[in-house]
Formats: structure tokens, sequence, C-alpha cells
């Protein structure tokens, strides 16, 4: 099926926000587990119950790295939803923050090949979607380019210059069931997703706003 063009602006991810009830007790969580550079966080008193749709995912190097990161989170008062463990593809294991925020921490490699480091290679927000095709065309639509797609399954998105965070879309249903939670939610998703293409909600009801200009 041929993409039609839209005539918005293009769009890139220029950076993420989380709306939390306590921004200054969320900002010590994210200091303390290391990914305070990677999220902004303002107030709200939307609602939502269960599942908000979507999760940040990082990338780090090796086993040691993830039980490092996953023990940061946990002394810092996160909830460990998934332990760390050996799978086919690597080793990870998913937290939830203070605020509801889901996080999984991960990384290919089963074996470590170094000691254990702060770093980060990569973060994804990976958003639930109920039809990644659909919701891919949409986005292609608003000027993002596609770097990586498998069919209806999942599609990854170039970054927008100077933006850390990856944008990606999953199958809701399937991202909660790798996440270890009930897929029903209802209510805010309580993210924030800024744009350098303007202000627009896509099919799945994730917001976008235009960046605040430096």
């Amino acid at each position: 099926m041929a993409t039609t063009r839209s005539s918005a602006a293009p769009t890139a991810l220029a950076s993420v926000t989380l709306e939390v009830a306590d921004p200054e007790a969320s900002r010590r969580f994210y200091r303390a587990f290391g990914v305070h550079e990677y999220v902004s966080l303002r107030a709200s008193s939307a609602a939502s119950t269960g599942f908000r749709g979507f999760t940040l995912a990082l990338t780090v190097s090796g086993p040691a790295t993830v039980d490092g990161f996953v023990a940061a989170a946990v002394d810092a008062g996160g909830t460990v939803l998934k332990p760390a463990v050996k799978s086919l593809w690597g080793y990870g294991g998913v937290i939830q923050a203070p605020d509801g925020t889901i996080w999984k921490i991960a990384t290919s490699a089963k074996k470590d090949t170094g000691p254990a480091t702060r770093d980060i290679d990569e973060v994804v927000l990976l958003l639930g979607v109920e039809d990644v095709k659909a919701t891919k065309q949409f986005y292609v639509g608003r000027g993002l380019t596609v770097a990586k797609s498998f069919g209806g399954k999942y599609a990854e998105f170039a970054t927008g210059d100077g933006c850390p965070v990856k944008l990606a879309l999953y199958k809701h249903r399937a991202l909660a069931k790798d996440l270890g939670v009930p897929a029903d939610g209802t209510g805010s998703h309580r993210i924030v997703i800024d744009s350098t293409g303007g202000t627009f909600t896509d099919p799945d009801g994730f917001v976008w706003e235009a960046a605040a200009q430096s």
C-alpha cells in the first residue's frame, strides 16, 4: 500500500516528558536510577489505571550492567516486575518506577566481557499500539523515517537530531506480555512526546506537543 505524505511539518522526536504526581520525588528517583538525562518531568493530575501503553527500554553492555541498573532502581524505590534472567536473545529484566513508568533493561550479551558500568548504549520509547502497520503509516505521513520494520509486529524510526531516545512501535498486548503486566488500562498514557513538527495525537492516543524553543 502506498504511503500518503502529510502536508504537516516534518516531525521528529525531540525529547520525552513523563507526567508525574510528584516531580521532585521522581527527579530524585531518576537521578539515582541513572536515566535523568533521557527524560523530562512535569506535574500532572491526570488519572490512569493499569498498563499505560508504553515502556522505556535501555540497552546496555552486559548482564552485570543490567543488574546494576535494576539494583539502583530498587534501592531508589522502584519495583521489580520481571527479575533479570537469561533468554534466547540475551539477558534482561523489567522494573517500575514509583510514578508508574515501566522500564526494561536488557543486553544482547549472555556473558560479561568486562566490569559493570553505568553506561547506556541506547534508549527506546516503545509504544504499544493496536495496528503497527497503520500507526507506522501515520508516522511516515508525519515525516518520520522508518529504520527497521518487521511486518505488523514491530517498527523502529530513525532518531531526530540531538535526541538520545529512539521511537519504536510494538503490538499493545504483546508489549504488555513482554513486560509482565495485564494489557488493560484506562485514562491518560501519562507521557508526552516532544515534537519538532507541532502538536498532534496519534491513532492510539499518544500526545505529541511542540518542543519548547531554547
